[in-house]
């Protein structure tokens, strides 16, 4: 084992992928996390594409002077926002191993408050 802490994050994650995937009308809504930046994505696994992506790299977000967790609220709400532009409301949360709290949280917050359901 390379790093104890992202060897079991990686178990965690191919457990949780066995259980959840993403289709066109359903897709996965999957969060990864950086220590600078958070990354969110829809992806339609029945055709492995993305279909909208949003980022805490993002101009109008990385503009703003806020804490981690207020930006990563900003991207839930940005990647909602360009799900509904697609006509999507439904999605499947994919928290990609990391622990549900902090970050991760908000970006679903952020994703509820935008009006995607899961």
């Amino acid at each position: 084992m390379s790093n104890n802490k992202s060897s079991a994050r990686q178990k965690i994650r191919y457990r949780i992928r066995k259980k959840i995937s993403g289709s066109a009308a359903l897709p996965r809504l999957t969060v990864f996390r950086s220590n600078t930046d958070i990354y969110a994505q829809l992806i339609d696994d029945a055709n492995g594409v993305t279909v909208a992506a949003a980022s805490s790299k993002q101009k109008d977000i990385s503009a703003q002077k806020a804490a981690k967790t207020e930006k990563s609220k900003m991207v839930g709400e940005a990647i909602a926002r360009k799900a509904t532009e697609l006509g999507i409301t439904k999605v499947v949360f994919d928290r990609s191993g990391y622990i549900y709290h902090g970050r991760v949280k908000a970006v679903a917050e952020g994703a509820r408050e935008g009006g995607l359901q899961f």
